[in-house]
């Protein structure tokens, strides 16, 4: 039980501190993944970092190399290994780093402005 409101009285100190620490973290994540647009901001953010933590970037492609793809509304790029990099039309302005869909590539997309 972690809400401020819920405490016993005989919760040490210490202890109360961690608990509503911890709800202040549970808030602020709700905050995040209970609000649609928020929540896809978040998930780029994280597969952004877990691609940098990841791998090395292998090479930069400039946005308008790549092929437009009208059916799938995404962009698209051949890597070397016979598999593709896809950026969809709706991610296109927060991600900067794709991975290969076949190998462990990863390149940077740039853009011009």
């Amino acid at each position: 039980m972690y809400h401020p409101d819920k405490q016993s009285a005989d919760v040490p100190a210490g202890e109360l501190k961690e608990r509503v620490q911890r709800f202040i973290e549970i808030d602020q994540a709700w905050k995040i993944l209970g609000n649609e647009e928020r929540k896809k901001e978040y998930d780029l953010q994280q597969r952004e970092l877990e691609l940098t933590k990841s791998w090395p970037v292998d090479a930069q492609i400039a946005l308008e190399d790549m092929s437009w793809d009208n059916d799938e509304d995404c962009y698209s790029f051949l890597c070397r290994c016979g598999g593709k990099y896809t950026l969809f039309e709706n991610e296109a302005d927060a991600v900067s780093l794709v991975g290969c869909d076949t190998c462990s590539l990863i390149v940077e997309i740039i853009k011009n402005s």
